[in-house]
């Protein structure tokens, strides 16, 4: 919350006519407001909001700054949960937009083209098992030249079962899939926003030097001493 301090400068204006001096004679100063907004951190300097003079307001914008910034987890992680890729906006991660977005879209549409394959040769693998002559769909999956009779009706119906039967499984992952998605942008979204103050200045580092390893327990110099490699890590 921010604490707003307020400080008010009035004259009246009969207090000018009752007097006879020369600063009587002098424009009264008009009515001033003036606001300081304290800042949440304890130390900082207070900001001056705004300046009202008669009628007017002049108002002073904070611009905040955007690289100490740090964004909320649990904000993060409900606004993906919302909607998806409302906590990578939140973070400031635009370029991770089109890998969430591209993901839902490639699902939602391998998920409508596999349950529409689905219907379609379920209702060719029911045509096929009846003694109905009247329907006979499974004729538009047939190449030219192809054609279904007594002798290979029980193959092109275990043809049909089993292409129902691997859409209807490609339907079902694709959904899972998609869910796996929408599962990822609300993860991606909260530990992003938990690792935005992360450390990650050149202090931290890792080297790797040749070094000299001397064994002072041998009393040979030429089996005392041996290369090797020395880590170090910096934090």
């Amino acid at each position: 919350m921010i604490a707003c301090a307020t400080a008010m400068l009035w004259q009246p204006a009969a207090a000018q006519e009752a007097t006879d001096s020369p600063a009587a004679t002098t424009p009264a100063a008009a009515d001033s407001l003036t606001t300081v907004v304290y800042p949440d951190n304890a130390g900082e300097e207070p900001v001056l909001e705004g300046l009202l003079t008669g009628d007017t307001l002049k108002a002073v914008k904070v611009k905040r700054d955007w690289n100490t910034w740090r964004p909320n987890p649990k904000r993060a992680m409900w606004l993906a949960i919302a909607l998806p890729g409302a906590g990578q906006i939140y973070n400031r991660k635009y370029w991770k937009l089109p890998i969430f977005y591209g993901g839902i879209v490639g699902c939602a549409y391998a998920w409508r083209w596999n349950n529409m394959m689905y219907h379609d040769y379920s209702k060719a693998y029911m045509d096929i098992m009846d003694d109905d002559p009247s329907t006979a769909s499974y004729n538009d999956f047939l190449h030219l030249g192809q054609v279904i009779t007594d002798s290979n009706v029980e193959e092109w119906a275990s043809k049909f079962k089993k292409r129902k039967d691997r859409y209807r499984r490609w339907r079902d992952m694709s959904v899972f899939v998609l869910i796996g998605v929408y599962a990822l942008s609300v993860i991606d979204a909260y530990v992003d926003a938990t690792l935005s103050d992360f450390d990650i200045s050149d202090d931290l580092s890792l080297r790797v030097a040749p070094s000299v390893m001397i064994d002072k327990t041998s009393a040979d110099p030429l089996k005392s001493s041996g290369l090797g490699l020395q880590c170090s890590l910096s934090f």
